[in-house]
């Protein structure tokens, strides 16, 4: 019996999933076993490494899911909230490792997911890359450290073509410092501002938003107190990293037990 791990990439003919499609094939000790999208993506039927720009696989994007998870080891899914829970229930159905790289998902969606992670690993991340997940770990200590005497503001930019705002990403980044603080991150959000404010409330974390062109991904929080400010920055040049991070993510579920796991999880970060 093959030891290589089976693993199905969800929204194949995505940016990402494509992406997706061309990390499991190069990497040891994975194999591509299903590719799926919506049923009425015009890829349904495309074979998913031609889409993905190297050779052909000879697995042929699907338009129903289940089948595919059915036989899978994991499932990579950077797709759409409702999607993701859809994805959720059949990979638990079937015992196969989750991992999700969607945003933007309520709470009530969230509660869902933690149902599915009582039954097989779920590795949930806002961000797969593991430059971003260190970020994410420093803006924790640099919070706690720095106290409420410094004000953090999240700056991020993305492509044109992005939906949500601020990206998932970003909120991750301030649920971090929040968690530095021990404050509530919904209580100290400040994601919009217009027109005549006031004064900054002490102890806030702002979000600022910028889109244009086809910016991969860019994260910056900032600490500025009187005097000084501190910068931690994260920039992304391709997806890639992305990639690279959900497959990493998949091998170390392998052998886990059922849960909800993180990319500090995966990448052994303490805290």
């Amino acid at each position: 019996m093959s030891d290589e791990m089976k693993m199905v990439v969800v929204g194949a003919a995505g940016r990402m999933g494509r992406m997706l499609v061309a990390q499991v094939t190069a990497t040891p000790g994975c194999i591509l076993c299903g590719a799926t999208e919506r049923p009425d993506s015009p890829a349904v039927g495309q074979d998913a490494g031609s889409l993905a720009g190297i050779n052909p696989l000879e697995v042929h994007i699907a338009g129903d899911a289940a089948p595919a998870i059915a036989h899978a080891d994991a499932v990579l899914d950077f797709t759409s909230p409702q999607s993701t829970l859809e994805h959720a229930r059949l990979a638990a159905q079937a015992g196969a490792a989750h991992i999700i790289g969607t945003t933007g998902l309520e709470a009530q969606q969230t509660e869902e997911l933690q149902k599915a992670a009582h039954h097989v690993p779920v590795v949930w991340a806002p961000n797969f890359s593991a430059g971003v997940t260190l970020l994410m770990s420093l803006s924790e200590q640099v919070a706690r450290i720095l106290g409420d005497d410094y004000d953090i503001e999240i700056l991020e930019m993305h492509h044109h073509h992005k939906v949500d705002a601020p990206s998932g990403t970003a909120l991750g980044l301030g649920q971090a410092a929040a968690r530095g603080r021990e404050v509530e991150h919904d209580d100290v959000k400040e994601a919009a501002r217009d027109g005549h404010t006031g004064a900054r409330r002490r102890g806030d974390i702002g979000y600022a938003v910028l889109r244009g062109g086809d910016v991969i991904g860019e994260h910056s929080v900032i600490f500025a107190g009187d005097g000084e400010r501190v910068e931690l920055t994260h920039k992304a040049t391709s997806r890639q990293v992305f990639a690279a991070g959900a497959v990493r993510a998949a091998l170390w579920a392998r052998d886990r037990k059922a849960g909800l796991y993180t990319m500090k999880d995966v990448l052994g970060l303490e805290g």
